[in-house]
């Protein structure tokens, strides 16, 4: 008999995620939770019926660039796939930005909405790009601008009406530029009573959104990020002509293939200075404080469904007499995937809860403290384990996982972006040494840290939780240490920020299990689950980091 292999099925992304609806269960209100079960089932069922299988469809479909009209006028119209089309439609239905900025106090205001982004991240081929740059914009012009474009903008940004609502760009990077953003080269000209903007952004997503945030040079300030101010531009005007800017081309990446990234030439075009006329570096950091929360959030979508699929592959795919799922060497790589997922779950969602304590006036001083060096450490640290575990995701399927029809390589092609976007592992290392200097965030994130360790008794947890707090004062004293030599600071500053995030994630695997070890429905294997993290190492210092 011949035979074939048994493609895997993607399982419920609610129903089938245990971790997902524990979660839910734990920190929303019971009738609150009940209701929310019900409309994340019912999104679950739309992603396994109707958005995975035409996100496979479309799977090599891109944006296309036409530069000139028919008669010869420059054009620069960006048409991107039906499918991106869809997905804003449902972003927009299911209120993915208007739900994290209630009108009243609500701390679990940002759950719902991340929990919304996990689920449909999966299937919507980075949609979350432009999600993220607009959630960051709404956070971004509610502390700055006037009330004309409050009026105009706010209302189209958080809108729940496909054909209204607005998305929103940020175009930082430039040729000169892209970590060290100083060096951008965009002037902003006082032109009668406007502001014009001349230069070239080397790199922009979200082209297509209707507005964007963008940095440029007043003329006469000074060189370096102080000398930038922080402008709201509108790509189009009344008739939806361009307002000067030029589409050069779009980019041809590795991944995230769908989504439109461009680079622009900005050509005299208008702009509003949102907070004064310098330190825009600043006045965009509550922009990217968002995107890298959706960087993490998205980063744990990618390891859950990695992991769902690979789990449900391997109880398809026999060899040697028998499921794989029966052999322990493989019982054995699903664990350590499983490992990653969920302490990269538990890190992104716990940024989460904290960013919605603090936008509702709930946040203790410890946790603000945290929740500033929280933003770099988690995004990190989860970009990381995306890219790793996307690897072993992708060799889990065999040759099926190398094949592009399979679906399987643009889990791994997508997920290295994460790891360079919004900050590298080295710009969020040398972000989160400056938080700590300047800002005494590291005593916060110790303090929530002893708090969750002093929460920790069950006997399974207890010797684990005591373990991460025991690397977290080897990482104290290793800072402590090299105060006086800022090379050795920087040298080692990305093992450091791993060895934090990573303890901090142990400690959150054991919070978590022992709560569910006393829930109604405890999922077995959790205490083993978090040994296995530990066992893979939390502690990332090599030894020249604590010689001499």
């Amino acid at each position: 008999m011949t035979f074939f292999q048994t493609p895997p099925s993607l399982p419920h992304p609610f129903l089938e995620d245990e971790l997902v609806r524990e979660y839910v269960r734990r920190f929303f209100p019971a009738a609150e939770a009940k209701e929310l079960e019900r409309e994340y089932t019912e999104l679950g069922n739309r992603i396994v019926s109707e958005l995975y299988p035409l996100a496979l469809r479309e799977r090599n479909s891109k944006p296309q660039l036409t530069q000139w009209g028919p008669w010869g006028r420059r054009i620069d119209r960006i048409e991107t796939p039906e499918a991106w089309k869809l997905y804003g439609r449902i972003a927009t239905e299911q209120g993915l930005i208007w739900r994290g900025h209630p009108n009243e106090p609500r701390p679990l205001a940002r759950l719902d909405q991340f929990l919304r982004v996990l689920l449909l991240n999966r299937v919507t081929h980075t949609y979350n790009c432009p999600l993220a740059m607009t959630d960051g914009t709404v956070e971004t012009l509610k502390r700055h601008g006037g009330e004309a474009i409050h009026a105009r903008a706010l209302p189209r940004l958080l809108s729940r009406t496909p054909g209204e609502a607005w998305t929103a760009g940020q175009w930082m990077t430039e040729r000169a530029g892209g970590s060290d953003v100083g060096l951008s080269e965009t002037v902003a000209r006082k032109e009668g009573d406007e502001w014009r903007l001349y230069g070239t952004k080397w790199f922009t997503s979200a082209t297509t959104s209707e507005i964007a945030l963008t940095l440029a040079r007043p003329e006469g300030n000074p060189p370096g990020g102080k000398g930038l101010a922080l402008f709201y531009v509108e790509q189009r005007d009344a008739n939806g002509e361009l307002q000067g800017i030029q589409v050069n081309r779009l980019k041809d990446k590795m991944g995230t293939w769908m989504l439109p990234t461009a680079e622009l030439t900005l050509d005299g075009t208008p702009g509003i200075p949102l907070a004064g006329e310098s330190d825009g570096i600043k006045s965009i950091t509550p922009l990217l404080n968002i995107t890298r929360t959706w960087n993490s959030v998205v980063a744990s979508a990618v390891l859950r469904h990695g992991f769902l699929l690979a789990r449900d592959y391997a109880s398809k795919r026999v060899a040697f007499g028998r499921p794989i799922a029966e052999q322990p060497l493989h019982r054995d790589t699903l664990a350590g995937i499983q490992a990653r997922s969920e302490a990269t779950f538990h890190l992104a969602f716990t940024l989460v809860r904290l960013l919605g304590k603090q936008a509702s006036g709930y946040a203790s001083e410890p946790e603000r403290k945290a929740l500033r060096l929280l933003f770099p450490l988690v995004k990190l640290s989860t970009a990381k384990m995306a890219v790793t575990g996307a690897s072993e995701i992708l060799e889990s399927f065999g040759g099926a996982g190398y094949i592009e029809d399979t679906g399987i390589p643009s889990i791994l092609r997508d997920a290295q972006v994460l790891a360079i976007w919004e900050g590298t592992t080295n710009v969020l290392s040398l972000d989160a040494l400056r938080a700590i200097a300047r800002e005494d965030a590291l005593s916060g994130f110790l303090e929530v840290a002893g708090g969750l360790r002093k929460g920790v008794s069950s006997p399974e947890f207890s010797p684990l939780a005591e373990r991460a707090i025991e690397t977290l004062q080897k990482a104290g004293k290793w800072l402590q240490g090299n105060q006086s030599s800022p090379d050795r600071l920087q040298q080692g500053a990305r093992r450091f920020s791993r060895t934090l995030s990573d303890s901090f994630a142990l400690l959150l695997m054991c919070d978590h299990g022992q709560w569910v070890q006393q829930a109604e429905t405890r999922r077995e294997g959790v205490a083993e689950i978090a040994q296995r993290f530990f066992e893979e190492g939390i502690d990332h210092f090599i030894a020249s980091d604590t010689s001499g």
